[in-house]
Order: structure tokens, then sequence, then C-alpha cells
């Protein structure tokens, strides 16, 4: 693909009068296809920038619909987009930001089916998710595929921001060989995110991917970024390729991608409910609320036990074994980590709330949560 046309060289003028882009630079992004995993937080300013700095081929991978509380942070939507797949309306607003360029929308989750074929598909992969499941899937489909993958995480006032995959350089698995136990590390949805931030780390993920397609600068290869907003500080931490990883070490034993399922049912036949079957299995059962207090500020069903995940351990005494209770927290994570201690300690009569009280809310207006 060439540029071709005064308007194009009007549009990409400030590209062409750095030197290390210019006009061949501009062509190497003219000829890049990149995809973004995630049209969230993270996915919204990089996607922005991507297709503002012409960038070919620009894949949208995400299968969620927009919702009202991603707004604060997602600024690829408006209001009106409420309720439509992301993946379409990113790709909608993008073709208008940029229409010489050629977006594709993957209006779909990636899994281990179909991850390895989409990243073979581009040049550079952004994962712009934020789950631990598809970030170790990412990474795998990208190692084995030979694709440079551009990670970013971010939670509260914090973000991380890496470059895996390249040659020689370490993966995500070299930095992170196991994910941590489900319902251990809360995810933006339990704990939010200054939304702010999410523009800095995503922005940030768009800048690494530009300098990997023009071949210019030091990519974050070996280098965690840590972005720190509340003391406005940025660190680096340097980490070495591992020899001893599963993935790209030496003799390694991961030959194919493989999600972990984080959202399995527990194990020992403890029973998932949906919350549209809430209200009748309350008729003899307890609502055991594992939020934290600041999630509890947002609403409550009456009559519920509030006993914080964080408090668990040392307030179990208050609960009886003999009682059937029904456990839940805002999405489903702490109360799937509360379900199996509360099993392992020899609670038998249990239920798990799937989605949380935030799947039961949207299905009850009534209902003060959000």
């Amino acid at each position: 693909m060439t540029l071709g046309g005064r308007s194009a060289l009007r549009r990409y003028s400030r590209h062409l009068l750095i030197p290390e882009v210019g006009l061949s630079g501009q062509e190497k992004l003219a000829n890049a296809r990149v995809l973004v995993v995630g049209a969230g937080g993270l996915g919204s300013p990089a996607l922005q920038y991507l297709a503002a700095a012409g960038v070919g081929r620009v894949g949208v991978a995400d299968g969620d619909a927009v919702e009202e509380t991603n707004l604060q942070r997602q600024t690829i939507f408006a209001t009106a987009d409420v309720g439509r797949n992301k993946a379409a309306a990113a790709a909608e607003r993008l073709r208008a930001l940029n229409p010489a360029i050629a977006i594709d929308p993957i209006a779909m989750d990636v899994d281990a089916s179909n991850i390895r074929e989409l990243v073979r598909l581009y040049d550079v992969v952004l994962d712009c998710t934020d789950r631990f499941p598809v970030r170790y899937l990412i990474n795998d489909a990208c190692i084995l595929e030979g694709k440079p993958d551009v990670y970013a995480s971010i939670f509260r006032f914090d973000g991380q921001v890496s470059v895996f995959g390249v040659s020689g350089g370490p993966c995500y698995r070299c930095l992170y060989p196991e994910p941590p136990t489900a319902g251990s590390v809360p995810t933006c949805a339990e704990g939010g995110v200054l939304g702010a931030l999410a523009g800095i780390a995503g922005a940030w993920q768009a800048s690494e991917a530009l300098k990997i397609v023009l071949r210019i600068g030091e990519p974050l290869v070996g280098r965690l970024l840590l972005i720190e907003t509340l003391s406005a500080r940025v660190r680096e931490v340097r980490f070495d390729r591992d020899p001893q990883c599963a993935l790209c070490g030496a003799a390694p034993s991961i030959g194919d991608v493989r999600l972990i399922d984080y959202d399995k049912p527990a194990a020992g036949g403890v029973e998932d409910i949906e919350s549209n079957e809430l209200a009748g299995a309350l008729t003899n059962a307890h609502l055991l609320d594992v939020r934290e207090p600041h999630e509890a500020v947002l609403g409550s069903i009456e009559g519920a036990i509030s006993i914080p995940a964080s408090q668990l351990e040392a307030r179990m005494h208050e609960l009886d074994s003999s009682q059937r209770y029904i456990v839940a927290c805002r999405v489903g994570a702490k109360s799937r980590w509360a379900v199996r201690r509360l099993r392992d300690a020899g609670f038998k009569r249990l239920l798990h709330l799937r989605g949380g009280l935030l799947a039961y809310a949207a299905q009850h207006p009534g209902f003060e949560f959000f």
C-alpha cells in the first residue's frame, strides 16, 4: 500500500517532518497490520492513535457490549453506543476518524480455538484485555506465531506496560510463570480504575506498536514500565528471558495455546446459579455477600449476611455450616475464592451466584446497585 495523493501527505505531515519516520516510515505504517484485542479502557486510546497514525489495517477483537459503566474511561464510545457490540461501535468511530485505512471488526471473544489464526493475520498484537486467562492466551499465541505482543494492565492508579514476543526477548510467562489464583487479584470491575490512567497506558501501547512497525527506538523488551499516577512517577524494572520458561525456554513444555478457565464452576460439586434464579433460591438459603465495604455502599439485598472476603478467614465462625449459603460478590470473582475456602473448611451446602450482583442488578432495574 502506498500513501498517494496530497490529502494523505497533508494528513500525515507531522509524521513526515520527523527524520525517524518520514515518507518511508509512513509507508511502513500504511502497510502494517495491527490487531488490538479488547476495545475497552486500554483499547480505546490505542485504537484511535493507531488509526490516526495511518496504520493500514487495524483489527478490533471484542465480543462484549458497551455498558454505561464503560463510558468513564472507554472514550472511543458515546452514550448512544450503550448496548452495541464494542468491536462494531469502535470500528465505526475509527472509520470516521480515518476513512483511508481498513478496519476489521471482530465481534467475538478470543479463545483457544481462534487466537492463533487471528494473530497469524497481523504483524503486531496489542493485549488490551483485563483478564488473566486471556493475557496468557495472547502471549502464548504470539510466541508460537512469532508476533510481538504489546502488553498493558491497569488497576486503580497504577499501570504496567511491556513488550513480549520479540526475537531473543522474554515473554509474559518469563515475568509471571503462573497466573494468580482465581479471585485473589481484583479486576477493574471490582476495584475500580482512574479513567485517565487507561488513556496513559493505552497511548503508550500505541507508541510501542508504532516503534515496532517503524523499527525505531528501543521498545520495552525485557523492561516492565510501572506507571504510578498518584505519585506521578514512572519506574522501570528490567527482567530477562527465563531459560526454564515453559513456553519460550530451552525445553518448552507448552506447544499450543490453552485457555486457563477461571470461569468454570468451583471444584467439589459446588453449584452455580444464575441471577434470575436468586430470588427463588433465597427461600431456603442465606445470601452471603463477600464484597468489601467500599463496594457494598453501592447497594445490597435486604437480609444478606455481609462478610468481606478479606475478613472471611477471621469471621468464618459467624457462619453455621449446617445452613445453606448462596455466595455472591460484585462480579463473581471474590465469591469463587470464598466458595472454595468455605468448602475446604467443611461447608457443604453452598451455591455460587454466577456473574455476581452486577448480573442480578442488570435484570432488576429497581435494585439500587451499579
